[in-house]
């Protein structure tokens, strides 16, 4: 192993102490609402590049910049971006309707003794076909409040199990920012990831589902939610989700997503052409931070990389962890580092990737398993985290309906997340791995 330089990770110090110390101070301190999220993000990473740019006099400034050109002339970066973008227009002809279809649709079928665990069957299908958790819980939160008002049940558990259902089709939907920057990242196919997922994230669900249900028959039912719905406008989610499992091209899959939606959404005259477009615009723009996050990440690292930081970072990884599955794990806590210090799982894998890339190399990990892991345990930890964005927002969407509900009476609701790190440690250590190819 080459001789690395410790003090060339200093960039990603100096990016944590702004963005985690500012975001303390603004949730903590000053107790301003969504304090993290008021952080400027691309404002910390410019600092950390600036940091990286003062490093090393033995490379002009100049050089510095070829380096960083280097780092962006990347298929797999070029890739992500396009990929943003076309999901955020996806996201923005779909709307919201189409989601709230599904839910009222299965609440208006099945028997409200099971209104629970349908919140998060919804919450799965929705945000694998959304592919945002935020989105989903933003979407379903005020159904699953509406749920525990109508009908007894626990509304930390249904808010909890909303919020589980949300980080299960982020880590594995196609047109989720996590999954494009982690194949991407990683150089595999979307559908090789999806496979190596699914395998991990299915009996957590299952395990999830059961105890829900259980919990369930130990409620006393009072009523039950009742809405109208439209199927039609379900077509374009169940499109994009299959086209995406039988392996068609991301691009292709997510252009039947926006044509067959915005002939629905025209046709049954729900939106005019105008709005459809404007729509397309916002829900493009909506990606814009994401994409300059992950610019600015790919010319940090470039330079980090070129001064000896992930050397060093590689050498300190292989004293601590042995082995492949000690690599599997290592990789695993380093993408939930960056989770806890970011509180953002897209930012936490676009920041762990070049790392994660070298990690691979050296431990003999495919790059389907490598990026499976990096998804995985950033959902795992952004699923938990009492100050992230999913928390956040699901606590604002009750208290807008007037219900007061705090995170820590969430958290112990949080069935998925823990149980789908359970699910990641058996698959590492305990189950067999197929001869990687």
């Amino acid at each position: 192993m080459k001789k690395g330089n410790v003090a060339a990770l200093l960039p990603i110090g100096v990016f944590l102490c702004i963005y985690l110390g500012l975001g303390i101070a603004f949730e903590y301190v000053m107790k301003i609402p969504m304090g993290f999220y008021n952080v400027p993000i691309i404002i910390a990473f410019l600092a950390a590049i600036l940091v990286a740019c003062l490093q090393n006099r033995k490379i002009s400034f100049d050089g510095k910049l070829e380096i960083m050109a280097q780092g962006l002339a990347d298929k797999n970066i070029i890739t992500m971006l396009l990929i943003f973008l076309t999901a955020g227009a996806f996201v923005g002809v779909v709307g919201r309707s189409s989601a709230e279809s599904v839910a009222y649709f299965m609440l208006s079928l099945i028997p409200a003794r099971f209104s629970v665990a349908v919140l998060f069957v919804v919450a799965c299908f929705v945000s694998v076909a959304m592919g945002t958790s935020v989105g989903t819980i933003t979407l379903i939160t005020p159904i699953a409040v509406s749920v525990s008002k109508a009908s007894g049940f626990d509304m930390a558990l249904c808010i909890g199990s909303v919020m589980g259902g949300s980080m299960f089709g982020d880590n594995l939907s196609f047109i989720s920012d996590t999954t494009i920057a982690a194949c991407n990242g990683q150089g595999c196919q979307m559908k090789d990831k999806f496979r190596e997922n699914f395998g991990i994230a299915l009996p957590a669900a299952i395990a999830t589902l059961v105890l829900i249900l259980v919990l369930s028959f130990q409620t006393d039912i009072a009523g039950r939610v009742s809405k109208s719905y439209n199927l039609v406008q379900i077509i374009p989610y169940v499109l994009v989700l299959i086209g995406g499992i039988i392996g068609i091209n991301v691009f292709v899959v997510l252009l039947i997503g926006i044509v067959s939606g915005s002939i629905i959404m025209l046709a049954g005259g729900h939106i005019a052409a105008t709005d459809l477009l404007a729509n397309m615009g916002s829900g493009a723009s909506g990606m814009f931070e994401t994409s300059m996050v992950a610019i600015l990440v790919a010319a940090m690292c470039a330079l980090i990389r070129e001064y000896g930081g992930f050397d060093a970072l590689l050498a300190g990884i292989h004293k601590v962890f042995k082995g492949r599955k000690g690599g599997q794990f290592g990789m695993g806590l380093l993408v939930g580092t960056m989770d806890i210090a970011t509180a953002n799982n897209t930012v936490a894998i676009v920041m762990a990737n070049p790392i994660a890339k070298d990690m691979a190399k050296e431990y003999g990990i495919t790059p389907r398993k490598a990026a499976s892991i990096l998804d995985t345990f950033s959902c795992i930890f952004q699923g938990i985290i009492p100050y992230g964005a999913q928390m956040l927002v699901a606590i604002s969407a009750a208290s807008e309906l007037g219900y007061r509900v705090s995170a820590f009476q969430i958290m112990p609701k949080l069935f998925y997340p823990f149980l789908l790190f359970v699910s990641s440690m058996i698959f590492i250590f305990l189950i067999p791995s197929k001869k990687e190819r």
